[in-house]
């Protein structure tokens, strides 16, 4: 990998007889010139860039509605919501960068847009003062946020640093923003034509935070997990205002990010299309992964063979993984979190894949295989594997019943978990399936120690700060995309497994959404999930 540059010769050579600091020493690598002639050649002889716009966003007009969303909960505050800031992978480099999920959401934009952006949602005057004077500003039944009958609250800017001129040292010298480090980045033009936000210099920003702020003016809040420095920045602007900054701040803060991530709730139309073209690409990364099978048993590290062919798929179709790979073959699907994937891919195993694409857009598939390497379960497998898939049905018709609540989808996978075990003899003696599901019980979770659902959107466990009434304790509302995933985890040293079924772990998990109509459908409809199903679909890929 390139290195980043630092002073010229006869500047190192001078700098070398005073002490260097660590940070300092990073630019030993590599020399830039600093004459003026190479300024002035270097800056010359480029062609004109191209004159036209981009096209407005697809996300665009949804951005609109979610940002008037949030403003109506917090009338004549100012709400600072950062992109992030690139994160050091080791010295000079730096991971890939994924802008925060409010911030994406908001703003409209996918991925690579932009380190250190932010996003300001400033309050206007006259609209809060008619908000709050008519106290239009409120909350439905659900605790969702209302708008402010029509009346505006904010209006959003958009805080970036452009591309600097091709005259400019930092189109040439600078490995964080120089056009011939990281390509060619946008103007404020081009982002206001395709988010259609007003859009600042990022050099603007700290005078646009501290004005008129303070105990009778603007209050701040700010994402503050989002961003260190800009949380910082502003903390600094509050205590010159005379406003709470720091830990004092801390609750003003959290109920932004708690806004921002119930916000993501419910998802519009626009995004539930984003996440099924996710689970398209996630089954076109699965396809893959089956064919790399015959590769994979041939390898010391099999698993990784088939983690790799999978992210390959995701990186072609999308942005990459919406989280890291399990690809867990044999008793390793039995740690829940396996994803070192270093083991051997071994025949007559079954080898559990969970696995996720996440588009440009940033919308993740969160799904979950179990695949027989030969192509045919064995009996014992076949009954944990039906086991599971009978819980997840159960799971499945249960959210279709009108008034579930999120926690029952749950309730409804474990009563079938807990009915197999007392079946097969393993709960303890003298304990029913009914005593097992009873708060006093709970034996059958030694089988099956996560919880069925969880939402997903742009993070895989999305709107993660939302209050527990507003999501597991709520009703399945129209727009709500969450996962069903139940499953059976018999380790092999576990004495309390029948033997045959030893080693054998077992997770199917599908992407629902409830439709407008209040019915629960299968995103994930199209990859297969019955006994017959994945057999077919290994036998049709590998033969």
């Amino acid at each position: 990998m390139t290195d980043s540059v630092s002073d010229s010769p006869a500047t190192s050579a001078v700098d070398a007889e005073a002490p260097q600091t660590l940070a300092e020493r990073g630019n030993n690598r590599s020399h830039r010139p600093t004459n003026q002639a190479f300024r002035d050649f270097i800056g010359s002889g480029w062609g004109p860039r191209p004159d036209t716009l981009p096209a407005r966003n697809e996300a665009a007009p949804w951005a609109v509605a979610r940002r008037e969303a949030l403003g109506a909960r917090f009338p004549g505050d100012r709400l600072v919501i950062p992109a992030g800031a690139l994160v050091t992978r080791n010295n000079d480099c730096d991971y890939r960068f994924r802008p925060h999920s409010a911030f994406a959401h908001l703003a409209g934009t996918g991925a690579d847009f932009e380190p250190d952006a932010v996003l300001v949602l400033e309050p206007l005057a006259a609209g809060n003062a008619s908000a709050k004077a008519s106290g239009v500003v409120a909350t439905d039944d659900s605790g969702d946020t209302g708008k402010a009958a029509g009346v505006p609250t904010h209006e959003a800017v958009l805080y970036f640093r452009p591309r600097a001129s091709r005259s400019s040292e930092e189109f040439y010298a600078d490995p964080r923003y120089g056009e011939l480090w990281v390509g060619q980045r946008p103007s404020i033009d081009e982002v206001e034509a395709a988010t259609g936000i007003r859009c600042a210099h990022i050099d603007s920003l700290p005078d646009a935070l501290a004005k008129d702020a303070g105990p009778d003016g603007v209050q701040l809040r700010v994402v503050a997990q989002a961003d260190a420095a800009v949380t910082a920045l502003v903390d600094r602007v509050r205590t010159a205002a005379g406003l709470a900054a720091g830990q004092d701040a801390q609750q003003v803060d959290d109920a932004l990010a708690e806004a921002t991530s119930e916000l993501r709730l419910t998802k519009d139309p626009w995004e539930v299309d984003q996440l099924q073209r996710a689970v398209d690409a996630t089954r076109a990364g699965f396809d893959d992964l089956i064919r790399s099978i015959p590769r994979a048993t041939g390898h010391w590290r099999g698993e990784r063979v088939l983690e790799g062919a999978f992210g390959a798929k995701a990186r072609e179709e999308g942005n990459g993984l919406g989280y890291e790979t399990i690809a867990a073959a044999g008793n390793h699907a039995n740690t829940l979190h396996w994803i070192n994937n270093d083991g051997a891919v071994r025949p007559g195993e079954l080898v559990l894949v969970d696995a996720g694409v996440e588009i440009d857009s940033l919308y993740t598939a969160d799904v979950t295989r179990t695949i027989p390497v030969d192509g045919r379960f064995t009996a014992p497998q076949r009954r944990v594997y039906q086991a599971v898939l009978d819980a997840a049905d159960a799971a499945f018709a249960r959210a279709n019943t009108p008034g579930c609540r999120f926690r029952d989808v749950h309730t409804a996978a474990m009563e079938v978990i807990a009915a197999r075990l007392e079946e097969w003899g393993m709960l303890p003696d003298g304990v029913t399936a009914a005593d097992a599901l009873g708060p006093d019980g709970q034996f059958h979770r030694r089988w099956m120690v996560h919880g069925t659902s969880h939402h997903l959107g742009l993070d895989v466990h999305d709107c993660a700060q939302a209050r527990r009434e507003m999501s597991m304790e709520a009703e399945l509302r129209p727009g709500m995309v969450f996962t069903i995933e139940p499953g059976l985890y018999f380790r092999a040293d576990d004495l309390l497994v029948p033997e045959e079924l030893r080693g054998i772990g077992v997770r199917i998990e599908d992407d629902v959404v409830v439709d407008p109509d209040g019915s629960v459908r299968r995103l994930t409809q199209a990859i297969p999930r019955t006994v017959e199903e994945v057999e077919a679909w290994v036998s049709g890929l590998i033969g």
